[in-house]
């Protein structure tokens, strides 16, 4: 199956979009598809090299009857001050901001008991405060009074998320705030929606897990029920939707985009223990007993 959109050509041309995290993984996959879409695209990171090798990448591949163009702007969207700088510089080049994409985040793993108060600030801050600062500000730029919409990117964490409970906390809260926008701008002309995507895996995700990364995502692909792990590609499509006229009634909604695995079993393995106390003695103790045998050997 190849990369290319579903979407017909030119939907999305002389629209303007900012991509946060745009220079790698699922950001890079949905500037992309939005890029040949027609849509002029903004994409930001904190690594302006890097996001400087993608805008080059991807403005190879617009054909020469694509009025869209990519550029690179630096934003830490944990700054207040470069966020709006962002949106400055956006509606300074194009005059406008119909869409944006808060794909900007980062998480390690660690469980809790591990988890110093300056690694969960650092995450909180990220995914949740820098979702909200873009949100906030490029309501206060431009879709206060012009509309727009707003896709947020956000987890699979319906089942809490053990070993990463500051990302999983996060993007609950990104949920919760995704819901509370799309009601409190709706008068506005602004739609809010989320993209809840799977175990996506990714060169450079990858890379961000260092040497855990190729076990992590390996073990992943057993829970899920399409037996394999997703790609970016497969996360763009669903924003590109989000994003058109076809979901002109849709607000404050979640896409499930995971083949199924938030219904499916949790990759954290809880080992047998004795550690809880007993069931209360009653008519069914027996019966509890009889199935799971004594509690000295669960």
């Amino acid at each position: 199956m190849a990369a290319s959109s579903v979407f017909k050509a030119g939907l999305f041309n002389h629209k303007v979009a900012i991509v946060t995290g745009g220079g790698t993984g699922i950001g890079k996959a949905i500037a992309s598809e939005l890029l040949g879409l027609g849509c002029n695209v903004v994409i930001s990171s904190r690594k302006l090299e890097r996001l400087q090798v993608t805008a080059n990448d991807l403005s190879h591949k617009i054909p020469s009857s694509n009025p869209a163009k990519v550029t690179p702007i630096q934003c830490n969207i944990r700054n207040e001050e470069e966020v709006k700088n962002l949106m400055a510089s956006t509606l300074k080049l194009h005059g406008k901001i119909d869409f944006l994409v808060n794909n900007g985040g980062g998480q390690f793993t660690s469980p809790v008991a591990n988890m110093t108060s300056k690694g969960w600030k650092a995450v909180i801050d990220t995914n949740l405060t820098g979702t909200f600062l873009c949100s906030k500000e490029v309501y206060d730029a431009w879709m206060k009074d012009h509309g727009g919409v707003i896709v947020n990117i956000i987890a699979d964490m319906w089942k809490g998320f053990p070993g990463m409970a500051h990302t999983g906390a996060a993007r609950a809260a990104v949920d919760n705030l995704t819901k509370s926008l799309a009601i409190e701008w709706a008068s506005n002309g602004i739609r809010v929606n989320s993209v809840a995507p799977g175990t996506i895996i990714s060169k450079t995700a990858m890379e961000n897990y260092k040497d855990l990364g190729p076990g992590i995502f390996k073990r992943a692909g057993r829970f899920s029920p399409a037996k394999r792990l997703g790609v970016p590609e497969e996360i763009s499509p669903a924003v590109c939707f989000l994003l058109s006229p076809a979901a002109s009634f849709i607000s404050g909604e979640t896409l499930k985009v995971d083949a199924g695995q938030s219904l499916y079993h949790s990759m954290w393995e809880i080992p047998d223990h004795s550690s809880w106390p007993e069931a209360p003695e009653g008519e069914n103790t027996d019966t509890l007993r009889e199935i799971m045998g004594p509690k000295s050997k669960l």
